[in-house]
């Protein structure tokens, strides 16, 4: 939005509704306008509807505020999205000191860590299990797909094997994704397969994800992706699911390369699995790109990255915590996203991460935490 918009916009906003605050603004889409507020009383995002392509203020606005957090910390609730019944906390003053800590410190010197299967993407879409970014491919060549499915199944019991020790099994899983890896070159996978598998698949962002996004974009915040499967797959579902990028996000994953046809050809880099997925693997990662194959604006440098030393990791599993591996942080909160068995597992989960989400819930709750987080007040 032009400076001379932006200053009649905030102008109007401020005498409409009696806002003394500084605000920012975002396009969100062709219809709407993502707008953060920053007073001495309350943080805010809120999402302005606006008739399409008008350059003209609306005498009657339509706001939907994502999250609102109070200076006092007594009304930290989300207006309409109250998580507390699905939230365990296992030591507040804990928590709260690393919160003061990473608040005190600044935005500057955040950096996110997130898992993407069933943390950034729901577990349970329409009673159904939620396909995850390496499940959903399908090559176009059903005998590939087939030995690809005879891998899974014959390797994947052994990665949760309690007793095949770790050296032995990360040389199991080296094989497997190595495996993999070959088939998907022998069976002749193009861009255009990744593209329709995508298109039709089940799989879908959590609620407050894209805003959580937006507002660490905003903030200059990085947001590294760590999975094991498919960076290619994960920028597709992005770019499908999304329809946008974001200049702060990298994926840690497993790149592919694609000659002029769209066949794969090979894999950039070392190997990512699911037992070295971490930031000794930053060297892997990849900034976002935009339609056409560019870098969807400047990417922070990876040396940099690591001189953020205060964590917000995000995972769906306890062998998530060590994505952070490799990093000297002063400061980690994690967050663990129980899906299933609850019951069975929230014990483990709660001595493991600060903060559980249970039962598939939405991102509202972390979207909360990053607004405390990097709040401007003191």
């Amino acid at each position: 939005m032009p400076v001379a918009e932006s200053a009649k916009w905030n102008e109007h906003l401020k005498t409409q509704y009696s806002l003394r605050a500084e605000m920012s603004y975002r396009l969100s889409s062709s219809s709407s306008i993502t707008i953060s507020i920053v007073n001495t009383e309350c943080s805010a995002l809120f999402k302005l509807q606006i008739p399409p392509n008008s350059n003209q203020i609306p005498n009657f606005f339509f706001f939907n505020r994502v999250w609102c957090c109070s200076k006092n910390n007594k009304n930290l609730e989300m207006e309409g999205h109250d998580l507390s019944k699905f939230t365990v906390i296992n030591e507040t003053h804990s928590l709260n000191h690393k919160i003061s800590a990473i608040h005190n410190a600044g935005p500057s010197k955040l950096q996110v860590i997130a898992d993407f299967d069933a943390t950034l993407t729901r577990y349970w879409i329409n009673g159904h299990r939620g396909q995850s970014s390496h499940g959903l491919l399908k090559q176009g060549n059903p005998e590939y797909d087939a030995k690809r499915q005879a891998l899974f199944e014959y390797y994947h019991p052994l990665e949760f094997s309690p007793t095949i020790p770790l050296e032995e099994k990360t040389k199991l899983m080296e094989e497997w994704w190595g495996k993999t890896h070959g088939l998907l070159i022998e069976g002749g996978l193009t861009y255009d397969a990744i593209k329709n598998s995508v298109g039709s698949s089940n799989i879908a962002f959590r609620d407050g994800v894209v805003e959580l996004f937006e507002f660490l974009e905003e903030r200059d915040v990085p947001v590294l992706i760590f999975s094991a499967g498919l960076a290619d797959i994960i920028e597709e579902v992005l770019r499908q699911k999304v329809h946008r990028s974001f200049k702060n996000i990298k994926i840690v994953s497993n790149q592919m390369l694609f000659d002029n046809s769209g066949h794969l050809v090979s894999f950039k880099g070392k190997l990512i699995h699911s037992l070295n997925k971490n930031e000794h693997a930053l060297d892997m990662a990849a900034p976002l790109h935009d339609q056409m194959g560019g870098i969807d604006g400047p990417a922070e440098d990876n040396a940099s990255v690591k001189q953020r030393t205060n964590v917000l990791l995000l995972g769906d599993h306890v062998g998530d915590l060590g994505m952070s591996d490799g990093l000297n942080y002063e400061n980690r909160i994690s967050v663990g996203f129980l899906n299933d068995n609850i019951e069975k597992n929230l014990e483990s989960y709660r001595n493991a991460f600060d903060i559980v989400y249970m039962n598939d819930t939405a991102m509202w709750g972390v979207v909360k935490l990053a607004a405390q987080l990097c709040s401007m007040e003191a």
